[in-house]
């Protein structure tokens, strides 16, 4: 039997072991006899600035111990699910095709390589040394390269930002995921950090480890090879490349949230899809120094080596168009940079990103608004559409991938848009100019609306100095694709929609769950090739 005793809290600069003989103290008082102590969580609660407290989640093992005594000792039964793996024996034509190698692929590809199926990968993308070559070129040099950049490419979107792992679902996979991160060299505090991540800087290696790693159960990967055309063949699919057509028993589609060539594609086939609500909106940079006093208060001064540099998570809600709205900070970076994430050669897409000792000296954030499919014309790829219109409008503020930023100062109360002590992080630079050229008003006013909100719970963080960044759009997919109970297409038997690109997933670690959940669903209907 495993324990958990929860909510130990201790100042920040004692010892993590006093956590552990908190727990033990309170387990003997109870009656129970227990051992192999571990810290399974920590977490800041900064409530009380004043008071700051690292607060522990400890687990231990037992023989047995009575209800009551578990009560009394302030400590919970952790039931522990593994995944539950259940090979079939439907018959084989060919092998398993996945397409795309961002987290839900790559995880799909784990699954069944390891259980003996042969797979052959599709990534549009390159290699990650290869696309890192490429993303440096297009920094110094303004040229996108359209199939490999910071969006495709090994690893996907999430190889270069700041590898966050936090998840709002609870599922056993997404434990697999971190303890599987952690062999491929991620550090291993993502298992117990309540705000785990990683880092562009990490991330790079660990994805070359798994490219080899699955390469060596004799996987096909076949980069630079975007899938032009899916149709159903029989009782599988065929796929189009340039190279042809080649028939698969299933291929598992996790294409990413960017793939549009692809939604189009599915949908001119008459997959059945629909809009699905997305956000847009842009990041916002504070110096890091003045996030975490604003977060710790004098508490930072006293526990700065203790502490992590702070995070924060906002939101405000308002109706709009008879529904109601959110306004919402997202992928908060601190001691991050704003980077491009376009994909196309005339529209600006903005993202953020950081190392994994996030030492830099600007925090980041989008600022995002939920735009819903009841504010979107009835076309299917409406969303797309939108999200196309923003970033061309970004673009043409100065024909490059220079993009548009105003001062909060500006932005807020129609000061002088001039940069003081935060310089914008953004690469290859910034146009200084009101982000009304990009915005509809609607979403220019919620922006505004949700900072005045904001400022009320960080205070400063509407100061003048800050830097608004444009436009962030690719938050999700702004289409789902139907898929039922089996996880296949409702259209195509034998595809399986996953990941966030399908509009299953919010994240790296929810769509690396996502598609081990979509590989065993294929498992559980196929004999395995070995």
């Amino acid at each position: 039997m495993k324990l958990i005793i929860r909510q130990i809290a201790l100042a920040p600069d004692v010892p993590k072991e006093y956590a552990k003989a908190e727990a033990l103290k309170r387990l003997k008082a109870a009656g129970i006899t227990a051992r192999n102590a571990n810290i399974c969580r920590i977490s800041v609660d900064s409530r009380k600035k004043n008071d700051i407290k690292l607060v522990y989640s400890v687990t231990y093992e037992c023989e047995k111990a009575r209800g009551d005594a578990i009560k009394k000792a302030g400590a919970e039964v952790l039931a522990e699910k593994d995944l539950t793996i259940l090979k079939g024996d439907g018959e084989r034509r060919g092998k398993i095709a996945v397409i795309g190698f961002g987290p839900a692929g790559i995880f799909a590809s784990l699954m069944l390589v390891e259980n003996g199926y042969d797979v052959v990968i599709y990534e549009r993308g390159k290699e990650v040394s290869d696309r890192a070559e490429d993303i440096k070129r297009f920094l110094s040099s303004g040229k996108l390269d359209t199939e490999s950049n910071i969006q495709f490419g090994a690893g996907g979107a999430g190889t270069f930002s700041d590898g966050k792992l936090i998840t709002r679902i609870n599922d056993p996979a997404c434990g697999y995921v971190l303890k599987r991160f952690v062999d491929f060299g991620a550090p291993s505090d993502i298992l117990i950090n309540a705000r785990p991540h990683i880092g562009t800087d990490i991330l790079c290696g660990m994805i070359d480890r798994i490219t080899n790693y699955i390469r060596s159960f004799g996987a096909e990967i076949r980069f630079s090879t975007p899938v032009t055309n899916i149709k159903q063949s029989g009782n599988g699919v065929t796929l189009k490349t340039v190279y042809g057509e080649e028939y698969y028993d299933a291929a598992v589609l996790a294409t990413g949230h960017s793939a549009r060539d692809t939604f189009q594609m599915l949908y001119d086939n008459g997959v059945l899809m629909e809009k699905k609500p997305f956000s847009v909106g842009c990041r916002i940079e504070h110096l890091q120094e003045d996030i975490d006093f604003a977060m710790y208060g004098e508490g930072y001064r006293k526990y700065a080596e203790y502490l992590p540099h702070a995070e924060y998570n906002l939101s405000y809600r308002k109706t709009y168009n008879g529904a109601e709205h959110g306004v919402y900070s997202f992928c908060m970076c601190p001691g991050g940079n704003v980077i491009c994430a376009s994909t196309e050669c005339d529209g600006i897409v903005t993202n953020g990103m950081s190392y994994h000792k996030r030492d830099g000296k600007n925090a980041n954030s989008a600022i995002a608004v939920s735009v819903l499919p009841s504010d979107l014309p009835s076309d299917i790829m409406s969303g797309v559409i939108f999200q196309r219109n923003i970033e061309r409008a970004a673009y043409r503020v100065s024909n490059s991938f220079y993009a548009p930023a105003e001062t909060v100062g500006s932005f807020m109360r129609d000061e002088k848009n001039k940069l003081s002590k935060v310089e914008p992080t953004y690469k290859p630079g910034v146009v200084l100019c009101s982000l009304s050229l990009v915005f509809h008003e609607w979403i220019f006013d919620f922006i505004k609306e949700g900072l005045y909100e904001f400022n009320k719970q960080i205070k400063g963080f509407t100061q003048s100095s800050a830097v608004l960044t444009a436009p962030e759009t690719r938050t999700s997919s702004p289409v789902r694709i139907l898929r039922n109970s089996e996880y296949h297409s409702e259209s195509i038997s034998s595809l399986y929609p996953c990941g966030e690109g399908a509009g299953y997933a919010g994240g790296i670690t929810s769509a690396a769950a996502d598609g081990i959940n979509t590989a065993i669903k294929i498992m559980s209907r196929f004999k395995p090739d070995r």
